[in-house]
């Protein structure tokens, strides 16, 4: 992946970041309608955010999915106390290893502490990586390889 490609992913995590932590205060009425609105708002044009917007429609599609392994994973924590930037944060990178193979975990856990430092809090940092640290082990593949 050229430089360019992986600038403009992380761009796309950040945006996804974004949209998911004002979706998760306010569920818009109309996804399309919020989403352009979103989009039209970003410095640059909707199409340098495609990865952002997979991203983003997989994880409200698979939310229900997703919120259950983060409170299998997050031992001794009350979702509901968990920072809804964090949630946005976890929520994407488990979207990405469970969901998109040919993404390597360690990538998106990577990615997920770096925004994480951008948005959160150290205390945020380490409890970001260790529910991924756990979900990754429980996978089966090799969390530094894509896979088919």
């Amino acid at each position: 992946m050229s430089k360019a490609q992986y600038a403009q992913r992380h761009d796309g995590r950040v945006a996804a970041v974004q949209y998911l932590y004002a979706w998760s205060i306010n569920p818009p009425a109309v996804l399309a309608d919020d989403l352009r609105v979103f989009f039209e708002g970003q410095e640059k044009p909707r199409d340098h955010f495609s990865f952002g917007e997979e991203l983003i429609d997989g994880v409200i599609r698979n939310h229900a999915e997703i919120d259950q392994q983060i409170r299998v994973l997050a031992q001794n924590w009350e979702f509901e106390r968990i920072a809804k930037i964090d949630l946005a944060i976890l929520r994407i990178a488990m979207f990405e290893m469970l969901h998109r193979k040919d993404i390597p975990p360690v990538v998106s856990i990577n990615e997920a502490i770096d925004i994480s430092k951008e948005f959160s809090n150290a205390d945020s940092k380490r409890f970001i990586n260790g529910i991924l640290d756990r979900m990754k082990d429980h996978l089966g593949r090799d969390a530094r390889k894509a896979s088919d």
